[in-house]
């Protein structure tokens, strides 16, 4: 199954997920690639984990759902979005029995090490989320990064770094079997945590059961007459302290009701939104600013500041704010 960023709570707890198989394990993986590792390590176990795999890319994401369809796994959820959101965001404290890193991208450009995940704040999340005697499974072939990686678990303070063989699922995977042809070695660690640190999730908030909902960041504005949506230009703001940048990019006329529709871009750290926001003409000759449902809107301050933001160009552009629920 494949899951948006608003299928999830914050955080999700696996009996919600899993409603047929909660009281299995948890597993993790970071970076499934085409899938072909969890099929081999499930086959591993009497009864299949639960498993959730997150990734970035929209082709990887297709091909593994169809592999693990094909083999008859039906407790899995993948899902496109960076481990640096899901991790904290998603997964509970101590839920996860472990947490699969399978030829993670290296960055190994000068310069480029703040882009790699095994560092000292992932693995003190991971600490967090992961049960007494879970651990971060690491495979890799890139001897640099599988260094700096044992040395980040050690300076999180949290981690204890375990050097071992890889579970042979893990050198079935697309990269391991190239690397394997060029006559390359993969080396593997297991990071257990030494102490299971408290690390916050954020409030995030789910896209209400009904629109009308006044959780729904929305406003209240009147047009002027001569209001032409043509005048609309692209427009970015960002928050003094540094927490969202929003970028209104366009604004469409509506195919279902009198208005428009903006299309706005939302960055909140390692978060990433394309959120909708529906203009809509009413009966009383105002107007209503207010999230779009289409596609499962997390509601976070960011968004509530795209909705803010889009309020006070109409403004600029003559509108009366009459209201503002954000």
């Amino acid at each position: 199954m494949i899951y948006r960023l608003g299928d999830f709570q914050f955080p999700s707890d696996p009996a919600s997920l899993y409603p047929q198989t909660a009281n299995r394990p948890w597993v993790l993986e970071v970076g499934f690639g085409d899938g072909r590792f969890w099929p081999h390590y499930a086959q591993t176990f009497v009864e299949p984990p639960n498993y959730l795999g997150v990734e970035i890319s929209g082709v990887s994401l297709l091909k593994a759902h169809r592999r693990l369809r094909q083999a008859g796994l039906d407790n899995t959820i993948l899902t496109k979005l960076p481990a640096e959101v899901l991790l904290p965001e998603v997964i509970p404290h101590g839920a996860l029995d472990a947490i699969v890193v399978n030829f993670p991208d290296p960055w190994p450009k000068a310069g480029h090490e703040e882009h790699r995940l095994l560092r000292v704040p992932f693995f003190q999340v991971a600490a967090s989320r992961l049960k007494p005697g879970g651990a971060v499974l690491l495979t890799t072939d890139h001897e640099e990064y599988f260094a700096f990686a044992c040395a980040q678990a050690e300076a999180s303070g949290v981690m204890r770094v375990e050097l071992t063989g890889p579970p042979p699922a893990a050198l079935e995977t697309k990269y391991a079997l190239k690397w394997r042809d060029l006559g390359l070695e993969a080396q593997h660690a297991r990071f257990v945590p030494t102490q299971h640190s408290a690390v916050p999730h954020r409030v995030y908030l789910p896209y209400p059961a009904t629109p009308e909902d006044p959780a729904v960041p929305h406003s209240i504005i009147q047009l002027p007459a001569t209001f032409d949506p043509a005048t609309f230009a692209k427009h970015t703001a960002r928050d003094p302290r540094g927490t969202w940048t929003v970028v209104l990019l366009d604004l469409y006329a509506s195919l279902r009701r009198d208005g428009w529709v903006a299309l706005a871009h939302v960055v909140e750290g390692d978060l990433t939104q394309e959120v909708l926001i529906d203009v809509t003409n009413r009966a009383d000759g105002s107007t209503l600013v207010r999230l779009g449902r289409f596609g499962g809107p997390i509601i976070t301050p960011g968004v509530k500041a795209a909705v803010g933001v889009l309020t006070d160009q109409l403004a600029e552009l003559g509108a009366e704010v009459q209201h503002r629920g954000y």
